[in-house]
């Protein structure tokens, strides 16, 4: 990727991401943002996991998918923003640890679309697990009220 990230990106991501309820409730937390990276954290918690007591997929995919967004709302000028489109998630291993990490970067940058990949990983003691990719589809929208920074 070329060119600097644009003016206060960290800033604004992390105010948008301090409004984003979905992202409270699941108790996650904005630990790295840079241009074309972001990474969320969220510890294990029984109350987001499934029957087997593995961290629910949609808690999984929920996460990835607002690293990826945001990590693409970091390539963006200040006066856009960003909407998924299209993502496809890949369960590749329980949800099981005590915390998990889920790491968004940009693929591909372009001025309307913007095509991020990420990474789910959970951690305990050892080396971190990869549990889930995805690969997602961002479209750069403009000049819309109603959705702004």
């Amino acid at each position: 990727m070329t060119g600097f990230p644009p003016p206060d990106s960290a800033g604004r991501i992390t105010r948008s991401f301090g409004r984003q309820p979905a992202m409270k409730l699941i108790g996650a937390e904005l630990t790295r943002v840079e241009h074309g990276t972001v990474e969320i954290e969220l510890a294990f918690d029984e109350k987001l996991t499934q029957q087997h007591g593995f961290l629910h997929a949609g808690v999984i995919s929920a996460a990835l998918d607002t690293a990826c967004g945001y990590a693409a709302y970091s390539v963006i000028d200040a006066d856009a923003s960003i909407l998924t489109i299209e993502f496809k998630v890949n369960l590749m291993s329980p949800g099981r640890g005590e915390r998990f990490l889920f790491r968004g970067e940009v693929t591909k940058p372009g001025s309307n679309i913007i095509v991020a990949d990420g990474r789910g990983y959970a951690i305990s003691d050892g080396p971190a697990k990869l549990i889930a990719s995805m690969t997602g589809t961002m479209m750069v929208v403009r000049g819309r009220e109603d959705i702004a920074e």
